[in-house]
């Protein structure tokens, strides 16, 4: 839907005057919608561009309500997230080759983390993923993380993270600010556990100051219950969001100044999609802060990621 937005102002501005006689409309296809919605949708006014997800797009075409024949341009966000996505590589690789062909359009992968990029180059011209003049465009070959951020990391034992995370909210009072933390297992949910996210958010709020409006967002919420979070988040004055890896890309929330990595990524990619939710705001010269906590023997992880993204993070407390 934030695409979706800003492809509908874009499109009400075409740069070439010429274009204003000629009706853009945008579309958005969305996980949870009704196939005959869409069907109506599409008759009443066929779209010049859809803004989709994946399983919603390859849907609509396996039941021949969607057709791919005059698609001209493909555009694939978060493309190293799609291919390595169990859920998703196989409806990728059939929109990619058997849905249409990659002679007839032009295709566009786009991640601030394509890994190996001389190998993904590579299998996008065996794999007929795109034309063989493929060409790779790093914005920012020399620092994978935006310079602007400034990060630190806090050292503390295992029953005094929850504790070490209050005491850095209450010194930064940040106004916006996400914390992210870890996926809940499986053998949790088996056991009828409270997810950690929903744990954090009951220490916090019968800690942080008393403070009840903390917002939830983690994978096990449907479309609507993350809708209503994120709505929640945008229409108040600030906001303090608990989130699981699910708002770690994408999710546009200009106004964040602090991330809080209340439990380690998985990787360094991981590390630089959740340091990318703040620093997004134009023109501004607020200090943005990327805060992990962590026990030391985690302090290696940390130099890890340090090593392969180039940045220099300081002890903190």
């Amino acid at each position: 839907m934030q695409v979706t937005k800003v492809a509908r102002v874009l499109a009400a501005k075409p740069e070439d005057l010429q274009l204003e006689m000629k009706s853009c409309t945008v579309m958005a296809l969305l996980d949870g919608g009704t196939l005959r919605r869409h069907k109506n949708w599409l008759k009443a006014e066929p779209p010049t561009i859809v803004v989709a997800t994946l399983g919603s797009l390859c849907q609509m075409v396996e039941k021949q309500i969607f057709k791919l024949e005059t698609l001209r341009v493909l555009i694939i966000d978060e493309v190293d997230f799609m291919f390595n996505s169990s859920k998703q590589v196989g409806s990728l690789r059939k929109l990619l080759t058997s849905y249409s062909s990659s002679n007839h359009r032009q295709t566009i992968f786009a991640s601030a983390s394509i890994p190996q990029h001389r190998r993904f180059l590579y299998d996008c011209i065996q794999q007929k993923w795109t034309k063989a003049d493929v060409v790779h465009v790093h914005v920012n070959p020399i620092e994978p993380m935006p310079s602007s951020l400034h990060h630190r990391f806090v050292i503390c034992g295992k029953k005094e993270r929850h504790t070490a995370l209050l005491s850095l909210l209450q010194s930064d009072a940040p106004q916006c600010a996400i914390i992210f933390v870890g996926v809940q297992s499986e053998k949790s949910k088996k056991a009828g556990d409270a997810s950690p996210a929903t744990l954090l958010i009951n220490f916090l709020k019968a800690s942080h100051m008393g403070c009840s409006d903390i917002l939830l967002l983690e994978e096990d919420m449907n479309l609507n219950q993350r809708a209503a979070s994120l709505s929640e988040v945008r229409q108040g004055g600030g906001y303090l969001l608990v989130a699981t890896d699910i708002a770690a890309r994408g999710v546009d929330l200009p106004e964040t100044t602090h991330i809080y990595n209340f439990d380690l990524p998985k990787d360094a990619v991981c590390y630089l999609h959740r340091a990318g939710r703040t620093g997004r705001k134009p023109f501004s010269d607020t200090k943005c802060i990327v805060t992990s906590v962590i026990r030391s023997e985690e302090r290696f992880v940390l130099q890890r990621f340090e090593n392969e993204l180039m940045f220099h993070c300081d002890k903190f407390m």
